[in-house]
């Protein structure tokens, strides 16, 4: 107990002086993830700890605050199935959403973290309060000021001020800056059918200063759905995931941005989706987008299954198509996904010539299961190492395979529905 009280009052001391600090020290150590239930056990605080961080960065569903009803096929209330009258998910009250940050806040490890890293953040929908909800949700407001306060965010802070989340960091000496913009993609998100807005026009505005001001080595944007993959594009229409590929005006006018700010050094970091992958787009700015997926700290997608049957899961993840995921010799499956717990981790070796980059997704353990080293002269538009035609290989939409290609994993599941009914009758 000794320790849990020592833990918080360092974590509270530290978080006062860097929140007043120029931020000029190096920074070369980030540490990111997402998914988070507070009422599971949390042993990666171990590895990212480990890893020792400078900075880490929540990428939302930095708790699970909304309730998730069990799926119910048949009755009166049905939450699930073509006949579905009733929600699978509904908020939970004010008090009860504080009793869970507190809970994830008290975690033993990441106490340890927040007593010497810098932590920052956004939020997704569960810690927003609501699966999949956007800016019609009516506790938004209350629930900004939780996520903030779960975040030590100073009382004078900007981010209390404003209608969302979204915010910006800049990191180290000039010339060597980091900066770490996040997005909000809740607050003033329209409806997933709409192909509406993401961002809404204020944070549009601000989005658009941000990448147009003063310019940085390295620039991480952190938005907790996917930017690069569009999964939903191929798992359609056994089941959908939200992502930017869900608003394609949204993502479009997002590329389009950064190509037009002639910002260098910019990658994506995301969550949200229980497993780990990168992606890139290489016909969007001038360079390749890379975008790293972590997700998540507790939440995976193997976890619905016993571990004797997770190679079905491996397998439909490297069966389903998907033109935007980096394939390389650090994959630890054929997939190159994740779908147990795990973290994200940047390194930044200022002392090379050019300056480099290895991010990768690692494993509870803190081992790598994916990742990239990356040249900053890589992610520039004026001075490309990539060898012409390289550049080529992630440029094709997954809306824009061929349909038998497209929609292979859906015609695999009903065939295999198809001919289990077909030998039942032969049974019967």
């Amino acid at each position: 107990m000794e320790r849990l009280v020592a833990a918080v009052l360092a974590a509270g001391v530290l978080q006062v002086l860097l929140a007043t600090a120029d931020d000029h020290y190096l920074l070369s150590r980030i540490a990111f993830g997402s998914c988070a239930n507070q009422s599971a056990p949390q042993p990666i605080w171990d590895a990212i700890n480990k890893f020792d961080p400078q900075v880490f960065i929540w990428l939302g569903d930095n708790i699970y605050g909304d309730i998730r009803r069990p799926f119910i096929f048949l009755g009166k209330e049905r939450t699930i199935g073509p006949w579905q009258n009733a929600p699978r998910f509904i908020p939970s009250s004010s008090s009860e959403m504080l009793s869970r940050y507190n809970s994830a806040k008290n975690v033993p490890g990441y106490l340890r973290l927040r007593a010497k890293a810098k932590v920052v953040g956004t939020w997704d929908d569960h810690d927003y309060g609501l699966n999949d909800a956007g800016k019609e949700f009516s506790a938004k407001s209350t629930n900004q000021r939780l996520l903030l306060d779960f975040l030590d965010e100073p009382q004078d802070s900007p981010r209390r001020k404003q209608a969302g989340v979204y915010t910006s960091y800049t990191f180290g000496p000039p010339g060597k800056q980091v900066k770490i913009i996040l997005l909000d993609t809740r607050y003033h998100r329209d409806p997933l059918s709409s192909d509406g807005s993401v961002l809404g026009d204020s944070q549009w505005s601000w989005l658009g200063k941000e990448l147009r001001g003063p310019p940085s080595a390295i620039t991480i944007i952190g938005s907790s759905i996917q930017v690069i993959s569009n999964l939903s594009g191929t798992t359609g229409p056994l089941f959908y995931m939200e992502s930017w590929g869900r608003f394609p005006k949204e993502r479009d006018r997002l590329f389009k941005l950064i190509n037009d700010s002639k910002r260098d050094g910019v990658f994506f970091i995301s969550g949200d989706v229980h497993f780990g992958e990168i992606t890139r787009y290489d016909c969007a700015a001038g360079y390749p987008l890379y975008d790293i997926t972590s997700s998540g700290l507790t939440q995976a997608v193997e976890k619905v299954l016993p571990s004797p049957l997770r190679f079905i899961v491996r397998f439909l993840a490297w069966f389903t198509p998907s033109t935007m995921r980096v394939k390389n010799q650090n994959c630890r499956y054929r997939s190159c996904t994740y779908g147990e717990p795990n973290f994200g981790a940047i390194q930044i070796d200022w002392d090379a010539s050019p300056v480099n980059l290895k991010i990768q997704v690692r494993d509870i353990n803190g081992l790598p299961v994916t990742g990239v080293d990356i040249s900053l002269s890589e992610l520039q538009a004026w001075n490309r190492t990539i060898k012409a035609g390289q550049d080529q290989r992630h440029c094709t939409l997954e809306v824009k395979l061929p349909w038998i290609v497209r929609y292979r994993l859906a015609i695999l599941v009903y065939s295999v529905l198809a001919c289990k009914q077909f030998l039942m009758l032969l049974v019967s």
